[in-house]
């Protein structure tokens, strides 16, 4: 009785599946935007009603987090603050095909924040190295998970495809908490979850330690100096999956990273501390 509505589905399924995976875009060229076509045709591909966005190994990016940002990068995808940059510089990006990240920190503090003061006390650790910065104590999700659901409810209606999740290897440093890596793997996975639920892709930032058991919960990697301490092949099961590693570098010239990025086929820019919008791709 049901075969009718099988045929259908079976038929639709045919032809979804010839088109071109959500994200799916040729390699970097050595200027950092797509290999051919410019950023209209790296990474925008449209994705099935309700699929997010999946970056692919080898998309040009660029990340700027200061200043204000030059929308004229002609790259596939563009990462930027989510706090500190409007909906209408979201739709600029839009409008000329490019995908856009949102980066949030979903494992410090921050005291600049607008929200900065909806995190109690007790949640707050020792400081992370960057000032008006600490990490948190990521044990407490009854009082973060609602916390990081707004910040990434703000992505959402700013229109952002992605979200990049700063600080989330507390565990391996310093925190003022007694932080597991089972409990960095539960925190991890709650940010993934509340990325997809709704409907947006989301990286997994460095912690190299736990990619084996992170791949297949996030949609790509964003890395800092892998390069420059011996540890890009670590990336590599994401490569493997299909998934973008984008990887920046600071103090090692190209000449020093760039041979190897081409080969595992990592998305590689050199950039300045203060990442604004100065860029070296490979």
């Amino acid at each position: 009785m049901k075969r009718p509505v099988l045929l259908v589905v079976a038929l639709f399924l045919l032809l979804t599946g010839c088109a071109s995976a959500p994200g799916d875009a040729p390699d970097a060229d050595a200027s950092g935007g797509a290999a051919s076509g410019g950023a209209a045709s790296g990474g925008a591909a449209s994705a099935a009603a309700g699929d997010r966005w999946r970056p692919r190994p080898g998309i040009g990016w660029q990340w700027q987090l200061s200043g204000r940002v030059d929308t004229a990068v002609d790259v596939p995808v563009y990462d930027i603050d989510g706090f500190d940059q409007p909906k209408s510089t979201v739709t600029e990006l839009h409008r000329e095909g490019r995908k856009v990240i949102c980066y949030l920190s979903t494992g410090a503090w921050e005291d600049w924040r607008p929200d900065a003061d909806d995190f109690p006390k007790s949640v707050l650790g020792r400081g992370n190295g960057w000032e008006g910065e600490r990490w948190l104590d990521i044990r407490r999700t009854d009082v973060l998970e609602p916390l990081m659901a707004e910040r990434i409810d703000m992505c959402r209606e700013k229109g952002f495809d992605a979200v990049e999740p700063d600080n989330m290897d507390g565990y391996r440093n310093t925190t003022g908490f007694e932080l597991t890596a089972a409990d960095q793997l539960r925190y991890n996975r709650l940010i993934a979850r509340l990325a997809h639920e709704r409907g947006m892709a989301v990286g997994l930032k460095n912690d190299l330690d736990q990619i084996p058991q992170l791949v297949d919960d996030f949609d790509f990697a964003v890395n800092e100096q892998c390069a420059q301490y011996g540890e890009c092949a670590d990336l590599t099961p994401f490569i493997a999956a299909g998934k973008a590693v984008f990887h920046v570098e600071y103090e090692l010239p190209t000449s020093r990273f760039c041979a190897q990025s081409r080969k595992l086929r990592l998305s590689s820019l050199l950039k300045k501390y203060e990442l604004g919008a100065w860029r070296r791709a490979c």
